[in-house]
């Protein structure tokens, strides 16, 4: 079955992770946006627009698309192949401990049961993952991973189990305490969370997308901004991970029958200052048209102006976005 309407045109919507957006920088605080577009178009999506920890903004007709397949594809270097009840391998960093490894099992389970997503198996890696998060000079938050191969290698055991698709778990240590929770600041795990989907995705030709593991999983009783709070509610942030990759689509190098191709998008969804990435360049390149969100900014200061290229429309809010995309397209 494909999760893809061919009758409605396509459009792509992005939300940097770890950049500090005023929307889209939380917790799946843009769902809202991205299931308002998908009501009248096809919507390429990166998790960072839907993820939110035990939920998930997916619908289904999005198309869940990590970072590097996403640069990957606005460079017509491939196409993504709409899919659904993709098998799901789930790699799991043996940095974490024993208790909080059941935890994620038991959120597997839970989501099999009630969502009946195949999760064909899991690996835990041979050595820790060890990973490093910080925020750079600049802001943005971002990181490394010391044994990054060791991922890999289970990744590989876990294609050869069937999976084609990918979730791994990574411990982290408890970050420091910041305004986050409150709706301000930058998620200073973000950033080295896209850093391990963009290699691992690189490295295995897959999907793939991360989930943080916490050792200290106390429910936290005291009010959070609405923006975070589907973080504060759960011990694990798995189950939005299931479910985006459940209708990933794959990725193809080949001429394969339903492939979408970089010349199917109609426009590219950017927070406003935030105009510098590989997929911006490509896509006023190929002539797509670009819309810079003005009510969504970011710690990046990088907009229309900086870029100095035709083809960027400033609009003021996302549903303007909407209506204009419904005049072009209808």
């Amino acid at each position: 079955m494909l999760n893809y309407d061919g009758t409605k045109p396509l459009i792509t919507m992005v939300v940097p992770t770890g950049i500090g957006a005023s929307i889209g920088g939380f917790a799946g605080d843009a769902s809202q946006v991205a299931r308002s577009f998908a009501k009248d178009f096809n919507v390429i999506v990166n998790p960072n627009v839907v993820n939110a920890a035990c939920f998930s903004g997916i619908t289904e007709n999005m198309l869940y698309t990590e970072g590097w397949t996403l640069s990957e594809f606005f460079k017509g270097n491939l196409s993504l192949i709409p899919s659904s009840d993709n098998k799901i391998g789930v790699i799991f960093d043996k940095g974490i401990s024993q208790g909080i490894l059941n935890v994620h099992i038991n959120t597997i389970n839970a989501v099999k049961t009630v969502y009946g997503v195949d999760v064909v198996g899991y690996e835990v890696t041979d050595e820790p993952c060890k990973v490093e998060f910080f925020n750079t000079d600049t802001g943005i938050s971002s990181g490394s991973v010391i044994n990054h191969k060791t991922m890999v290698e289970a990744g590989k055991k876990l294609l050869k189990k069937g999976s084609n698709v990918l979730a791994i778990v990574c411990k982290f240590e408890e970050p420091p305490e910041d305004d986050y929770k409150n709706g301000d600041d930058v998620d200073i795990v973000g950033g080295v969370e896209a850093v391990i989907s963009h290699y691992l995705t690189r490295e295995l030709k897959v999907p793939v997308v991360h989930s943080p593991a916490f050792e200290d999983i106390t429910i936290k009783t005291d009010l959070v901004s609405p923006k975070a709070a589907a973080e504060y509610i759960t011990p694990t942030f798995l189950p939005c991970i299931l479910l985006g990759l459940d209708k990933a689509p794959l990725i193809s190098y080949e001429k394969v029958e339903h492939s979408i191709y970089i010349d199917k998008v109609k426009a590219l969804i950017m927070p406003y200052n935030s105009l510098g990435s590989s997929i911006v360049m490509d896509a006023l390149e190929r002539g797509i048209k670009v819309f810079a969100i003005k009510e969504n900014s970011s710690i990046l200061k990088i907009t229309k102006e900086i870029i100095k290229k035709n083809g960027i429309i400033e609009i003021e809010t996302y549903n303007d976005c909407k209506n204009k995309l419904k005049e072009l397209y209808k």
